[in-house]
């Protein structure tokens, strides 16, 4: 396993991070814990969950999961470099939801307790609050490291210039701010470097891509369809027939490197310089193994450039605006 910085920090992280959100809904519990074991045995330490994962009627689900495998003992947790978010509404309580002082408080508290530990290695703002004051914000962050439950704070989803709001208030109260990042970013969807990833540079964030296979139609969804082992519905078959004709070049390039779909989505984005790590969120083991294939696959400086005409970026941010 390769490990680097994650953005500023000395926190050294696997260029693999470890999505947790399918456990729960989708991946049965015992078999949640058998990936993590496998992912901590081939040396992925950086696992990413949030307080909402569940979903619908038992938000906290998947942390409760990630909370019984720490249990076991074996030195996992102080294995994992932890991260979880907060944000969405947990109850149809006021104040459950959002970044307000009370909410973070009572928030990462309860993550605490389903995750059974004591501490939070990166806590992470799953959305922007607008209606929160920055000062309240880190003031709340300040307490919580300053009480040894969080050791850094992270955002996701954020735009370019709330990262500059944040990263300048936690200057002026002589806070450490963000340390990272996490936005969609992929072969198809590069909004990200038009101001985020700019952004994220300038201060020091790294940068930590999800959807890293935009919902599979990176997988090689085109032969899989051809084969019958899967059947594209709802807002991914819109965006596959919108993009058809770039996901079949980019398929038969895939082809004649001789590497699998998946793999080359994720060896890309482990050759952009910004990204610390792309999330994986395997439903099953073999999921798994595949995206731990990606960190042997090398793509030369044609390899990129025939991904890039495929699927164009912009490589003149974030002077885009400019003449």
């Amino acid at each position: 396993m390769k490990f680097t910085q994650l953005g500023r920090t000395g926190l050294k992280v696997s260029r693999l991070c470890l999505g947790t959100m399918n456990f729960g809904p989708h991946t049965e519990e015992a078999a949640a814990h058998a990936i993590m074991n496998s992912a901590q045995a081939c040396g992925i330490n950086y696992f990413d969950t949030a307080n909402v994962y569940g979903g619908g009627q038992h938000r906290g689900w998947t942390e409760e999961i990630l909370g019984r495998w720490f249990s076991q003992g074996g030195e996992r947790r102080e294995h994992t470099v932890l991260c979880t978010k907060l944000y969405g509404t947990m109850t149809n309580f006021p104040n459950e939801s959002k970044l307000s002082a009370l909410n973070i408080r009572r928030a990462l508290d309860a993550s605490l307790k389903r995750l059974q530990t004591d501490y939070i290695d990166v806590y992470q703002f799953h959305h922007v609050d607008r209606n929160t004051p920055w000062e309240e914000i880190w003031q709340a962050i300040d307490v919580a490291v300053q009480q040894g439950k969080i050791l850094y704070s992270g955002s996701s989803n954020f735009a370019g210039w709330h990262i500059a709001q944040a990263q300048e208030a936690a200057a002026r109260r002589h806070s450490n701010g963000l340390v990272s990042e996490q936005s969609i970013y992929n072969l198809l969807t590069r909004d990200v470097e038009l101001e985020v990833i700019p952004a994220a540079q300038h201060y020091g964030l790294g940068l930590i891509p999800w959807s890293p296979l935009h919902g599979g139609l990176l997988g090689g969804v085109l032969k899989k369809e051809r084969d019958g082992v899967r059947r594209t519905e709802g807002r991914a078959k819109e965006t596959l027939k919108k993009h058809q004709d770039q996901i079949r070049q980019y398929e038969d390039f895939c082809a004649e490197l001789g590497v699998e779909p998946g793999n080359v989505a994720l060896a890309w984005l482990l050759h952009q310089p910004v990204v610390t790590a792309p999330i994986v969120g395997p439903r099953t083991q073999e999921q798994l193994d595949s995206a731990v294939q990606a960190l042997d696959v090398t793509l030369d400086d044609a390899a990129l450039n025939r991904l890039d005409a495929i699927f164009p970026g912009h490589r003149t941010a974030p002077e885009d605006y400019a003449w």
